[in-house]
This record gives structure tokens, C-alpha cells and sequence, in this order.
């Protein structure tokens, strides 16, 4: 008997060893379900126990379990959890976790069109910005903000205005970085230039924002100098839900956004939409905003093979603007001072300075698996765009402070009459003071495009596409009168040569006047037509047609990646001027011009942890519609030439268990450079030609992440930017009439200006309690340099004494969180921001050139004389968030 009971204790032994032994390894990667990149330290536990693990920088992880079979749950700050089951030694491939909080998975459509570089793969320099981030800490802060953090990224809000906030990339402006949404371009095609004012609603729809630096991934015909952005917005959600949040913030912001997906049913369809109301009286003095945002989605994926997505989006946007003022005005006044206001009948509106405008874009995406080996992805888009910037004809009425346009009503109704009628002209005087109306400055456009692009896997280890980018757009721009402030008419006393008798005897019709007034409302905009006899000023349309191909053969075999990539386009432009030119002449000819670009990369994964790349490329790169035509008239600039870019860039990547690093070095020449602008007073605008720019520098930023609690991030940013050689110069006046040209312009060795060439940023993240974190964002720039105009005396001369260097300045900001998950269908998230904790006083860009002299006044070293922008103080918002 006691035998039996031994044998028997030792059998419950060995079989309650055995139990516990009986252990499972689960491996998977997880990765972000918008754009297929790794999630370093997710948790991943095994359920009903603390067991647990997380994953790698390339979001790989491996789990012990203690039962053979069961369940784990995957979660990560930020991202919807997912619960999975295993059964023995599982490997659970890729996982993925959808931003927001929510369960929604998304599929992008497009995805042959939208270029995303992929992390230890693409050899590009690239940074990524997912939802999560997005939804947090954007706010009510402007896109390019949003950007900051992003080695040689320089963000400022410029003037101030809702909207009017810009970047730079390493060192080039917007028109000279490449903007996409969903693979559609959105550079505006007659000067490259991006209006974030038309883009309010973007970070309201966006997943993920990818920047690339540099010559970047993107297989368009399209040459980008300082690099490719890429918008990726919510398109098919597979499951059904949304959110409801509600933002208020300082100066009396407040922002309502509500979104809501129904999921992809049984029968393949998914529809979602957004709708949004955003208002404030803005930072600064009398720069009230007001704006709505839209967003309509329907998707439909018919089978494994197809899936087809079209969207409408928009921001129809109404917000005042400023003028620019001196360091010495700025002191004396406000740092927030703006007297480009004015009041009328006791209402509070924008008469010096303002914008409208409505632009909103829709586009049909069809991605098609052909088989195994091929696919098509291609994206039909539009983009009809209406509205303009408003302010006084004459700038009469000013009274120091702002506009009385009660008073200059009565001076125009004070008038003698003409046939019955008030007809005020731009030169008409009367002992009461200047006669004037509030006119606008119409930019309309109607713009088509269609993107393709084919691929197909030759072999494992060789891939390649091809594809096509076609465009058409036609431009209108003019000026019209807004309110006539009591006039009848109204005659702007320029040139006309098709208006009134002008039209039969060819000689300009001073007797021309126009009696339409047209509301400086975006809604309302969007529907207005003026006919050419209710404009004034000038009317110049254009027409710009575009179609390039491109080409890439790519190879990928074992740890060594690479590709060569080529692409060709040409391009017509057209103006049109029917001011200047009698009726039948008012056609430009047609200008065409071709333009190239190859380059080619390597990236080599020295092991799991270490990788380097390396990548070349060449652009001849057409120049813009608006350097094409000299004094602002229908002759073709005799010295047009292609734009010349040469870049080559090295990077070296580390991928540890907690800490991941990325070191970039990069040399970019740009010659051959066209360059318009207004002038600093003003009064005139200047273009100068002949411009070679020289770009270098070394990019550093990291991640360390000790613990799931605890996350630490940083960057730094060292950049030598400046001139080689000299260039010449055109001026002209207001009225578009030649100045000067054709003198120099010593520009050799000078410091590119507008953006901080040495920046460093750290930030952190701690979640000290579950769902509770706070986070702090540290900036510094230096080495910024002020802008110039060709008429700043300092270049006239070879003995000139260069860029204005500007004060270097730091920034803190920080933010709190609390994530409740109420239960598995409903969250809420409550978030507060404080952007510049510490209320640092800094310029952030100034719009001249002057040194300062012996005895001359001088804040922080600069002379007082300078037009700069001030950034903003200590700002905050708060947000509320309940997802379903």
C-alpha cells in the first residue's frame, strides 16, 4: 500500500510538472494599421495572468506562456486593443492595431499612389506622424505644427491669421516641398505655393503624415526640393464608429467635430463622414476666424480583387488678416498690435487685410489585384477652388488704429453725381478725403488630374512599376469690388483695352466703371461668376497642362534593398490678359517646356539592429507659371531656363530593444533659380533670376523607451544653407511697371534666411497611473537668419554684409492626458495643451534685411526697423473626445 501511494504521489508530481511545463511561445509583429509600420513597445499579455511582454523597434515580440492554449491581449497608448488566441507554439504573423482608440481597421486605398516609405527598407530620410499624435497634441495649432518635431522642420504661424502659418524643410519653402493627400497634389500649379488656410480640416481626417526629407520616395513626375508629404486620410473603416469632440481654447476658440463610419457591410460598402464648426477671435488683435470642415466617404470592395473609395473633402474658411509692422511699432503698440480692421455701422470687420476662400477636393481611387505577381492602383481627382484676400482699394480711412468706414462712406456719398450715379474712381480726391471701396483679390481655379500606377513582381527579389501623372488646370485672377461703402459704381482707373468704348476704338476707356458687388464669404463665393465687364484692376487667367511618366525597378533580396527610379514630363502654360490687350490679342503663346528627374538608392541591413543607406538624384525642374512672364504681361521671359537640383544623402539606422537612433547627412545644390515676391514696403514686387543655392547638413533623432510606461524622443537638426554666386533683379511697382532692371545682386555666400539652420528638440511621455500621462515637448532653434528683398541696399553692393542673424530662442511644451476606457465599444478622452509653457518673447521671422547701425535702436541685438513676426505666448486648449 505505501508502494502504491509513493508511485501514485509521484505520479501527481510528475504530472503537475508536466502541466506547468507545458508552456507556449507566441511571436507575432505588430505594426500600425494605417500605414503597415512597426509599433515599438506594445504590451502584450497573456489574459487572466501578468504575464507579459512587449515588442521591439521593429515591433517583433515573443511571449512564454503558461498554458498551451489560451488567449493574449495586445494594446499600445493610442491604439485599440486586440485580443487573440493561440494553441502550442503560435506565431501570429502581423498584427494590426488601428489608431485612436477605436477597433476600426483601415484600408487604404490608393495604396499604389500613396508612396510610404518603408522603416529599414526605403532609403530615404523619412519621419512619421501617426492619428494617435495627431488627435492629441494638434489642438488648435496649425498643420505644419504639427510637423515640429520632425528633424529640420521649421514651423511658424507667419502673420498670425488662422491659416496663414508655414514650413520650411531643410531650408526650402513650401512652394519647394511636395504636398499630397491620398496621392493627389495639391501645390498650387502656377507657383507651387501651399495655403494652409484652405487645408484647416486636414488634421481632422488625417492617420498618418509622413515626411520625407530630401528627394523622398514618390514615384510622380514631380521634383521636390526640400521633400514629399504625405497626408493619408481615413478612407474605408472595416468596422462601424466614430467620435464626438468638443475643444475650447484661449482668445475664445471653440472646435466641434463629429465623425462617424458605418463599418464595410455584408455586401461590401462602407460610408463615413465628418463634419466640423471651428471659430476665434485669434491671438492676435482683431483676427477673427471662422470655418467649417467636411468630410464624405464611400467605400466598396466587391471582392479580394477590387476596392474602390471616392471622397469629398473641403474647409470653406473665413479670417482676418494683419499687416507688417516694425520691431519699433511692435514695441510701442503690442506685440499683438493689428490695425487692419475697420468698423462699419458699429460692426467690427476685415478692411485692410483678409482671406476667404473654399476649396474643396474629391477624388475616386481603384486599387485592382490583377494576380499574384500585379496590381493597378489609380486615383481620378478634381479641385474647384474659389475666394481671394479683401482689403481697401486706396487704404483711405485710416485713423490710426483702424479703418472708419462710416467716415469714408460719407465721403463717397459727398461726390458729384454722374448721369444719377455716385461713381468713385481710385484717383478721385475731394476736399473730404480719398474716395475708396473694399475690393478683393480674386484666385479662382478648376483643376483635373488622374495618377496611375502599375507594379508587378518580376521575380522574389525583382519588382517593377510604372505609371502615368496627368493634370489640367485653369486659373482666374482679378480683382472685384466687395462693398461699395455707399457708392453707386465704381471706376479703378487702369488700363482696360476690352471694356466700354475701349473694345471698338482700342484706346483705354476711362468712363469704364462696374456696379456688382460680390460677398467676401466663402460659402457664398463658391458660387459666384463675374463676368469680365464687373472686374477691375486686372483679369490674367492661365491654363497649365501637365502629364509625366515615370518608371522604378526595384531589388530586394535577403538584407540589401534597392532602386532606380527615372521620370519625365512636360508642361504647357498659357496667359491670359484682358486688360492689357485689345480684343483678339489677349493670348499669350503657348510656352512648353520638358522636364526630367532620375534617382537611385541602396539600403543594407547590417543585422536586426543596424542598417545604412544611400541615395542620388538629378531634377530638371520647370519653372512656375508666374516666372515665366516678364512685368506682368503676356512676354516670355527670354531667359527661362529649368530649375537644376542635384542631391545626394546617407543615413545609418539603429534598431534596439528599447532605444532606436537615425543619423542623415544630405548635400543638395539648386541652380538656375527664378524668385518672385512682393517687396517688404509693400508697394511693388520684385523677380530675380539666375539664383544657385547650396544645402547641406547632418540630421540626428532618436527614441528610448525603458518601460510601456516611459517614453523619451529627440532630434537635432545642424544645417549649413547659403548662397553661391550672384543673380540679377527686376522691380516693379504696384501698378506692375518696371522700376529697375537687370542690376546685380551680390548674393554670393549668403545665409539662406526664414528657417532656423541648427534646431534640437527632446520630449517625453510618462503614464503614471492607467490612463493618465503627461508629456513635454522641449525646442531650440539658432542660426535663423532674416529674409530679403533685392532692393535691401546690403546687395546692391559686393561689399554687402549678408543676412541679418536673428536671436536664437526655446521653447516648452506640454499636455495631459486621461484615456478612460469605458468599456469595449466607448472611450473618452479628455486633453489639455500648453504650447510655449514658459511665455518666451521671440521673433520667429523677419520680413527684412537691415543691420543695424551706429546709434540705431536695436531689440535683442536687431534693428528696430525691421518687419518681423513675433510668435505666440502662452497658449492653451482643451478637448474632450468620446469615441464609439
Amino acid at each position: 500500500m505505501k508502494k502504491i501511494t509513493k508511485y501514485l504521489f509521484f505520479y501527481v508530481v510528475l504530472l503537475c510538472s508536466t502541466t506547468i511545463m507545458a508552456q507556449s511561445t507566441v511571436t507575432g509583429t505588430i505594426v500600425d494599421a494605417e500605414i503597415n509600420s512597426p509599433l515599438p513597445g506594445a504590451n502584450i499579455v497573456e489574459k487572466g495572468t501578468t504575464n507579459g511582454a512587449s515588442t521591439d523597434f521593429d515591433g517583433k515580440f515573443k511571449l512564454q506562456t503558461k498554458a498551451t492554449a489560451g488567449q493574449i491581449v495586445i494594446s499600445f497608448v493610442g491604439y485599440g486593443s486586440v485580443t487573440l488566441k493561440f494553441n502550442g507554439n503560435t506565431n501570429l504573423g502581423n498584427i494590426k492595431l488601428s489608431s485612436d482608440n477605436s477597433l476600426d481597421e483601415i484600408v487604404i486605398t490608393g495604396s499604389g499612389i500613396i508612396d510610404l516609405a518603408k522603416d529599414r527598407q526605403t532609403p530615404v530620410a523619412v519621419s512619421t506622424i501617426k492619428a494617435a499624435e495627431i488627435a492629441i497634441k494638434g489642438g488648435n495649432q496649425e498643420f505644419p505644427e504639427l510637423l515640429k518635431s520632425t528633424p529640420s522642420i521649421y514651423a511658424t504661424k507667419s502673420g498670425g491669421g488662422f491659416g496663414d502659418a508655414r514650413i520650411n524643410t531643410r531650408g526650402f519653402d513650401q512652394s519647394n516641398t511636395a504636398f499630397l493627400i491620398n496621392g493627389q497634389p495639391i501645390n498650387g500649379m502656377e507657383d507651387g505655393k501651399m495655403y494652409w488656410s484652405n487645408w484647416q480640416g486636414v488634421t481632422d481626417v488625417a492617420n498618418a503624415i509622413q515626411v520625407q526629407r530630401g528627394l523622398g520616395s514618390s514615384k510622380l513626375a514631380i521634383s521636390s526640393v526640400g521633400g514629399t508629404i504625405n497626408i493619408v486620410t481615413k478612407t474605408v473603416d472595416k468596422r462601424e464608429g466614430g467620435f464626438f469632440q468638443t475643444m475650447v481654447a484661449n482668445n475664445n476658440y471653440l472646435k466641434t467635430t463629429a465623425y462617424y463610419s458605418t463599418g464595410l457591410n455584408e455586401k461590401g460598402w462602407s460610408f463615413s463622414s465628418l463634419l466640423g464648426h471651428w471659430q476665434g477671435d485669434g491671438y492676435n488683435q482683431e483676427m477673427y476666424g471662422t470655418g467649417q470642415t467636411y468630410f464624405f466617404s464611400v467605400g466598396y470592395v466587391p471582392n479580394e480583387n477590387h476596392t474602390f473609395n471616392f471622397l469629398v473633402t473641403g474647409a470653406p474658411q473665413n479670417h482676418n488678416q494683419r499687416n507688417r509692422y516694425t520691431i519699433a511699432q511692435l514695441l510701442d503698440k503690442g506685440l499683438k498690435y493689428n490695425d487692419q480692421w475697420g468698423l462699419l455701422d458699429g460692426e467690427r470687420i476685415a478692411a485692410g487685410a483678409g482671406n476667404y476662400y473654399h476649396k474643396p477636393i474629391a477624388n475616386l481611387s481603384w486599387d485592382w489585384t490583377m494576380n499574384e505577381k500585379s496590381n493597378l492602383s489609380t486615383v481620378l481627382y478634381a479641385s474647384y477652388g474659389r475666394g481671394g484676400s479683401i482689403g481697401l482699394r486706396n487704404y483711405s480711412s485710416d485713423v490710426g488704429d483702424y479703418f472708419d468706414l462710416d467716415k469714408q462712406t460719407s465721403i463717397n456719398q459727398s461726390i458729384p453725381r454722374t448721369d444719377g450715379l455716385l461713381v468713385g474712381s481710385r484717383r478721385t480726391t475731394y476736399a473730404q478725403g480719398k474716395v475708396d471701396v473694399i475690393r478683393s483679390s480674386v484666385n479662382e481655379h478648376k483643376w483635373y488630374g488622374i495618377v496611375s500606377n502599375f507594379n508587378h513582381e518580376l521575380s522574389e527579389t525583382l519588382s517593377f512599376n510604372v505609371g502615368f501623372d496627368g493634370r489640367s488646370y485653369h486659373g482666374e485672377h482679378y480683382r472685384r469690388v466687395v462693398d461699395f461703402l455707399g457708392l453707386d459704381g465704381w471706376d479703378d482707373d487702369t488700363t482696360n483695352l476690352q471694356q466700354g468704348t475701349a473694345a471698338t476704338t482700342g484706346v483705354a476707356d476711362t468712363g469704364y466703371y462696374v456696379t456688382e458687388a460680390y460677398s467676401a464669404n466663402a460659402w457664398a463665393a463658391t458660387f459666384h461668376n463675374t463676368p469680365r465687364s464687373q472686374r477691375i484692376g486686372y483679369d490674367n487667367p492661365e491654363n497649365i497642362r501637365y502629364i509625366g511618366g515615370f518608371g522604378q525597378l526595384e531589388y530586394a533580396k535577403d538584407n540589401l534593398s534597392a532602386f532606380v527610379q527615372g521620370a519625365y514630363s512636360t508642361q504647357s502654360n498659357q496667359r491670359f490678359d484682358y486688360f492689357n490687350y485689345v480684343k483678339g490679342n489677349e493670348k499669350s503663346e503657348k510656352v512648353t517646356n520638358d522636364g526630367y528627374n532620375v534617382k537611385a538608392g541602396a539600403n543594407y541591413n547590417i543585422n536586426e539592429q543596424h542598417n545604412v543607406f544611400v541615395n542620388a538624384g538629378h531634377y530638371s525642374r520647370q519653372p512656375y507659371q508666374d516666372n515665366m512672364f516678364l512685368n506682368f504681361r503676356n512676354v516670355v521671359n527670354p531667359l527661362l531656363t529649368n530649375e537644376k537640383i542635384t542631391g545626394f544623402e546617407g543615413g545609418y539606422g539603429f534598431r534596439g530593444n528599447t532605444f532606436a537612433a537615425n543619423v542623415n547627412v544630405y548635400h543638395t545644390t539648386w541652380a538656375d533659380r527664378v524668385v518672385s515676391g512682393s517687396l517688404s514696403t509693400g508697394d511693388g514686387f520684385y523677380q530675380y533670376q539666375g539664383v544657385t543655392q547650396l544645402h547641406q547638413g547632418v540630421e540626428i533623432d532618436f527614441t528610448y523607451k525603458p518601460t510601456s510606461e516611459l517614453m523619451f524622443k529627440g532630434f537635432a537638426s545642424f544645417g549649413d544653407w547659403k548662397y553661391d554666386g550672384n543673380a540679377s533683379q527686376t522691380v516693379y511697382d504696384d501698378n506692375q511697371n518696371v522700376v529697375a532692371e537687370g542690376d546685380p545682386l551680390y548674393l554670393d555666400g549668403t545665409k539662406v534666411g526664414d528657417a532656423a539652420q541648427t534646431s534640437y528638440g527632446l520630449g517625453g511621455r510618462y503614464e503614471f497611473l492607467k490612463g493618465f500621462s503627461i508629456d513635454a515637448d522641449w525646442y531650440s532653434y539658432d542660426d535663423l537668419y532674416a529674409a530679403f528683398a533685392p532692393t535691401d541696399s546690403e546687395f546692391s553692393t559686393a561689399n554687402n554684409r549678408g543676412s541679418v542673424k536673428l536671436p536664437s530662442y526655446s521653447l516648452l511644451d506640454a499636455g495631459l492626458t486621461y484615456d478612460w476606457r469605458i468599456n469595449d465599444n466607448y472611450g473618452l478622452v479628455l486633453r489639455l495643451n500648453v504650447n510655449n509653457v514658459l511665455d518666451e518673447e521671440y521673433i520667429a521671422e523677419s520680413l527684412t534685411n537691415i543691420h543695424a547701425g551706429t546709434g540705431d535702436a536695436t531689440y535683442k541685438g536687431v534693428s528696430t526697423s525691421n518687419q518681423v513676426y513675433f510668435g505666440y505666448g502662452r497658449t492653451w486648449n482643451f478637448s474632450m473626445r468620446l469615441k464609439f
